[in-house]
């Protein structure tokens, strides 16, 4: 029988190295999707840096989006478990911070692997929101929002891209002002908060409710909200080390 080609993995744009000895999986920032992270390095040492396609996002266009995080996680364990033998984290941004959160607390609750570490940027603790601008706004600040979001990320914003986003993005504000979590499962990996210096939007000094949702580490960064876009130098150092010392 002929070998068939193997099928691509719909959560992965990128295929894990099996030479990697660290993975970051790369949560996409609401109403974004996998490309948001095209600025972002392919590997540094032996880390690969891998970004999440989400349903209802992008290339995953046709399928439902998710009404909740824990529904969110729940899939993405099953379309990730073949890339979880080397330590592993997860990054999140904003309310991508509280996906990764919970697909975290989803694959210890399992009994899957667990993360080594969860990097959570720019986002209060489930206890403590919801949070953020954006649940507020109608679809016309939303989509100023994402005409300014698709510029900083070298694209050219038009009336029907924004109003495609646009569509993707309330889905997800909604599925965030659902997220109330008064009192947190505690994860048993170790979490890094990660807050910048300029952020205006989730201020650092709001984030301290970490330390209930697990053993946290906080670090404070130099840039505005969206920084991380760029990959900066400190941000993946900050991440490369939490899995060497894993």
């Amino acid at each position: 029988m002929a070998n068939r080609p193997k099928r691509r993995n719909p959560w992965l744009p990128h295929e894990p190295s099996a030479t990697a000895t660290g993975r970051v999986f790369l949560i996409p920032y609401s109403g974004c999707g996998a490309s948001m992270y095209r600025q972002w390095p392919r590997r540094r040492g032996g880390v690969e840096f891998l970004p999440v396609e989400l349903p209802g996002h992008e290339t995953r266009f046709a399928e439902p989006n998710f009404e909740t995080y824990q529904e969110l996680a729940k899939s993405m364990v099953i379309g990730l478990e073949d890339h979880l033998d080397v330590p592993f984290g997860f990054f999140g941004h904003c309310g991508s911070a509280l996906a990764a959160y919970e697909v975290s607390a989803e694959l210890i609750r399992s009994g899957m692997p667990a993360p080594a570490r969860v990097y959570v940027s720019s986002e209060v603790a489930p206890q403590d929101g919801p949070a953020g601008r954006f649940l507020s706004m109608d679809d016309a600040g939303l989509g100023a929002e994402l005409e300014k979001l698709i510029t900083q990320l070298g694209g050219k914003p038009s009336a029907e891209l924004i109003e495609l986003y646009l569509e993707v993005l309330r889905a997800d504000v909604e599925t965030n002002k659902r997220y109330v979590m008064p009192e947190p499962y505690r994860l048993s990996c170790p979490i890094t908060a990660i807050g910048w210096t300029e952020d205006d939007e989730i201020p650092f000094s709001t984030m301290g409710g970490w330390e209930e949702c697990g053993e946290t580490t906080s670090v404070l960064l130099d840039g505005r909200h969206h920084r991380f876009i760029e990959a900066p130098e400190d941000l993946l150092d900050v991440m490369c080390s939490g899995l060497s010392a894993a």
